[in-house]
């Protein structure tokens, strides 16, 4: 295979929608996207505090309603979708274990983890197939193989079901001409985890490097070091979009700095 690709514009003319992408992780794939040359769509409860040019749709991905409202205006407003990035997710439930948690605690976990990739995927797939291209990526977490049982239970077994479910569809589409991965992180120092690093450091009277060290040590360690960057995150979607990896399909792809200790 002899083709050169242009790494700085070899999204152009795509249209992709990167869901919760105001923030964090999404924030940071959605600019990369943005920055190959895609035409980016983001999608959140809240608007972003900076588009940088980007078309932000408002909705709550945890409601067929919302789902149902995002793909109209992107369907009506752009014509169809080549990348879909179902990066919304994340945990809500207090800690406590099993025993604390409620059905509601359970169903919102799934709403958001589980069904609203699902449905996006439901609602988009037909177009793509229809023009036997497309590429879709379900961000998951370590957390499908390495659950912390005491406050995000529900999230780690919503997140393990997006895995098994991610895998099935890509054998479905993969003939039909769709490329379906999943990337799954560890710890990623967001914005919201600087927060959390100083409300725990304020609470034990320490600093930010012991708070963020032993946050590290609950996981059971990160051989690397350090969280990951949101834009270490981004620049891994931003390969696995993009023609380098045409014939990558039904693989999930960890990037962890080694916090998983097995094979």
């Amino acid at each position: 295979m002899n083709e050169t690709f242009n790494f700085n514009n070899e999204l152009k003319a795509k249209i992709a929608l990167v869901t919760g992408g105001t923030k964090g992780a999404g924030e940071a794939i959605a600019k990369r996207l943005h920055e190959a040359g895609a035409t980016v769509i983001i999608t959140a409860r809240n608007p972003p505090e900076d588009e940088n040019g980007l078309h932000f749709i408002s909705a709550d991905l945890s409601t067929s309603e919302g789902t149902q409202k995002v793909v109209e205006e992107v369907l009506q407003k752009f014509g169809r979708l080549d990348i879909l990035v179902n990066n919304l997710g994340g945990s809500e439930t207090t800690g406590g274990g099993f025993a604390v948690l409620t059905d509601d605690d359970w169903l919102q976990s799934l709403q958001t983890n589980l069904l609203s990739p699902v449905r996006l995927d439901r609602a988009f797939l037909p177009q793509m197939i229809e023009r036997k291209t497309g590429v879709i990526i379900h961000i998951a977490s370590i957390q499908a193989r390495l659950p912390l049982y005491d406050s995000t239970l529900p999230y780690a077994a919503a997140k393990a079901g997006l895995l098994n479910y991610s895998k099935s569809l890509s054998n479905e589409v993969a003939p039909k001409g769709i490329r379906v991965l999943t990337v799954s992180p560890g710890w990623i120092m967001t914005t919201a985890s600087e927060r959390m690093m100083e409300r725990i450091a304020e609470s034990n009277n320490s600093s930010i490097e012991q708070a963020t060290q032993s946050v590290m040590d609950a996981l059971g360690g990160i051989p690397f070091g350090r969280p990951a960057q949101p834009q270490e995150i981004a620049e891994l979607v931003g390969f696995l979009v993009s023609p380098r990896a045409n014939y990558l399909t039904g693989t999930e792809y960890i990037i962890d700095g080694g916090t998983i200790p097995t094979i």
